[in-house]
């Protein structure tokens, strides 16, 4: 097992480590205020104790959580030019990072679900949709997550390591981590699997839900029943495609080998992590009226935060 791994920083900005820890922070604080707003005004409010809120909420832990565990290391290479991780560090922040990431593609699967469920079957989706079902399925998001990557940090942490231990992002991922690893094939295959049973099926299903809702859409009568259910998936459309089109082009760039320079390929994936925390609470905030009004009515009068 390797004592320690090497991360890069932002390549550029290694002489002058300091200057891009604003952003970075910014970035951070900013999607931790969004993200817990939301957080906030879903638990605080009964009328938002519903299926498609629900979601919400999880997407903005799931959100919250990614942002929060990238951290450590990114603070680490942007203030003190830390390089070298523990492997026992490394592995824990492996497994939360995708962790977290399969949650958010598993809840944004659960939302698209729903959306097609209020919007193809109107009458059915009270009877459908129960608190039990929910209950259900949050909990499925939860044992997909941890069956997926459970595995991961026990099989890395026992395999030898023959090859320089230099990561190639700012944080530790396991496709990463396990093409240091000797033999690699097994590291390729249970990445595929993983890739596969999530990152890869989501996306369809999700696109698969909303084709459903596009076809329905067109046999609505009225104009403004369709800009009215136009507007409740907008946010969620647009959520969609902030996660997976950097994830889609990152593992394009991998398998076919195209010359991004590495600058650009850091920044697409700092795009793909930390992009959608910043984004989602604002997507929401504006496109969702129930949640902008609940946001407005607790914070414009009284000028003080969701604990009134």
């Amino acid at each position: 097992m390797a004592p320690t791994f090497l991360l890069v920083g932002l390549p550029g900005l290694e002489a002058a480590p300091s200057w891009w820890t604003i952003p970075l922070i910014t970035v951070y604080l900013l999607s931790a205020l969004g993200n817990g707003t939301i957080l906030c005004i879903i638990a605080l409010e009964p009328t938002l104790h519903r299926p498609m809120y629900f979601f919400l909420f999880l997407l903005s832990v799931s959100d919250v959580g990614l942002a929060t565990v990238l951290m450590p290391t990114l603070l680490g290479l942007a203030f003190a030019d830390v390089h070298a991780v523990p492997a026992s560090a490394c592995l824990l922040q492996m497994f939360f990072v995708h962790v977290f990431s399969v949650m958010e593609s598993s809840v944004l699967l659960a939302m698209a679900f729903d959306r097609a469920m209020a919007i193809c079957r109107p009458l059915h989706y009270p009877a459908l949709l129960t608190n039990g079902v929910i209950s259900k399925i949050g909990m499925a998001i939860v044992f997909r997550c941890l069956s997926l990557h459970l595995p991961l940090p026990f099989l890395l942490a026992h395999m030898p390591y023959c090859r320089p231990p230099v990561l190639t992002h700012s944080y530790c991922l396991h496709p990463d981590m396990a093409r240091l690893a000797c033999p690699e094939a097994w590291g390729a295959v249970y990445s595929l699997v993983v890739v596969l049973s999530a990152m890869a099926l989501d996306p369809l299903l999700i696109f698969f839900s909303y084709g459903l809702i596009g076809r329905v859409l067109q046999g609505v009568g009225s104009t403004e029943d369709r800009w009215k259910a136009g507007q409740t998936c907008a946010a969620h459309l647009s959520a969609v495609l902030l996660f997976y089109t950097p994830m889609i082009l990152l593992a394009l760039i991998d398998r076919f080998k195209l010359p991004l320079p590495q600058p650009a390929h850091t920044l697409l994936s700092y795009v793909h992590f930390l992009l959608p925390p910043l984004i989602n609470p604002i997507l929401y905030s504006v496109k969702m009226k129930e949640i902008r009004e609940k946001i407005l009515k607790r914070v414009l009068p009284t000028k003080v935060g969701c604990s009134q």
